[in-house]
């Protein structure tokens, strides 16, 4: 049994983290909640046309994310049962700065805190952090269509937009994991090593992981 209740996969576009979000809620029969990317009808729209459709596809994904997380908080309250996600709601702000203009931002950003205090932080956010160079690789090695035009600038944006993120929340528990040189789907042995370590009690604040490192 894992000693949090609501554990958070993060990371960037292509890291791995539903992959890994699957695997630990499998394992402990957690309750799994996954972005529904595939709902979001402005997203391939958005990647052909950012200046256009940029709004749309993060309203969309604002109203789903919460949605979600509140549709499942009862389950979470009653049940007292294990909550995976693939995403923080946080998320919807992160992108939407990187994505939107000025003004687009601040009408999301306004819409966004009247939803916040109704939804839980993580008792853990564990983010897989790969470099970009991994990571275009993962993207196309999994064969999107519309997500192959990534490029890396956009890719340390979004890097860049997280790390912003963990200096501002002091208060969460967050690992760092660095995931250049493992592989949690095909080896065994990382990912037993990644259970480990979410299975850990931690202070607030930033932890770095490197599985393979001495005093690791």
């Amino acid at each position: 049994m894992n000693r949090y209740k609501f554990i958070t996969v993060e990371g960037n576009i292509g890291a791995g983290k539903t992959s890994l979000a699957k695997r630990i809620a499998e394992t402990y029969g957690a309750k799994l909640i996954l972005e529904t990317f595939v709902e979001n009808p402005f997203l391939p729209k958005f990647f052909e046309d950012p200046k256009r459709y940029a709004f749309s596809a993060e309203l969309f994904f604002l109203a789903d994310r919460y949605h979600q997380i509140q549709e499942n908080l009862n389950e979470f309250n009653l049940l007292n049962q294990l909550i995976v996600s693939d995403y923080v709601f946080m998320k919807s702000l992160l992108y939407s700065r990187v994505n939107l203009t000025d003004d687009e931002f601040k009408l999301l950003q306004r819409i966004f805190h009247i939803m916040y205090p109704n939804l839980p932080d993580p008792e853990l956010l564990v983010y897989i952090h790969s470099p970009v160079e991994r990571i275009i690789a993962n993207i196309k090695k999994r064969g999107r269509d519309f997500e192959q035009g990534v490029s890396s600038e956009y890719l340390l944006k979004i890097q860049n937009a997280y790390f912003n993120y963990f200096k501002q929340k002091p208060e969460l528990k967050i690992l760092i994991i660095n995931g250049e040189h493992i592989d949690f789907v095909n080896i065994e042995a990382d990912y037993q090593k990644i259970l480990e370590c979410i299975n850990k009690e931690y202070e607030p604040g930033l932890h770095h992981i490197d599985l393979y490192a001495e005093n690791s």
